[in-house]
C-alpha cells in the first residue's frame, strides 16, 4: 500500500529562520513561504534529491500547529506522509483493520494539492501519519 517517503513536516516557531538555515546553512532549495489558511499553517517546501521536508508554522491562535508548539516551543517533527496510489481504498482498508483516521474520514486537498488523510498517532507507534495519493 505504502509507495514511497513524500516528506517529513517539521513544525517551527519561525518560519523564515527555519527556511534561512536550510537555505543559507545547509545548502537545500527552498520554495517561497505559502499561507494556506483551510489547513491554519504557513508552509515551505525544502526540496531534497530523494524527497521534501516541510516546514510548518501556525497561521493563527487556531492551528494545530500553534498547540503543538505550545507544548514544543523550539519545534520539532509534527508527522510524516506516505504515498499511496488509491487514498480512498487505502483509507477501507486501515479503518477495517482498526485504524482510525483524523477528521470526518473523508480525503482532502493538502499542500501539495493532492487529496490527503491523516491517521491517528495511537494508530501509528505514537506518529501523526499522512497518507496522500498521488
Amino acid at each position: 500500500m505504502l509507495l514511497r517517503l513524500n516528506h517529513v513536516a517539521l513544525a517551527v516557531p519561525d518560519i523564515e529562520a527555519a527556511a534561512a538555515t536550510y537555505r543559507e546553512t545547509l545548502g537545500a532549495s527552498v520554495s517561497q513561504a505559502e499561507a494556506l489558511p483551510e489547513h491554519g499553517v504557513t508552509v515551505v517546501f525544502v526540496e531534497l534529491e530523494n524527497t521534501k521536508v516541510e516546514l510548518l508554522e501556525p497561521l493563527g491562535d487556531t492551528s494545530p500547529i500553534a498547540a503543538f508548539l505550545a507544548k514544543n516551543p523550539k519545534g520539532g517533527m509534527h508527522h510524516i506522509c506516505y504515498e499511496v496510489a488509491d487514498i480512498v481504498a487505502a483509507r477501507d482498508h486501515l479503518v477495517a483493520s482498526g485504524m482510525r483516521v483524523l477528521g470526518n474520514g473523508e480525503p482532502r486537498i493538502g499542500a501539495h494539492g493532492k487529496p490527503v488523510l491523516f491517521l491517528h498517532p495511537g494508530d501509528v507507534h505514537g506518529t501523526l501519519t499522512e497518507l496522500q495519493q498521488v
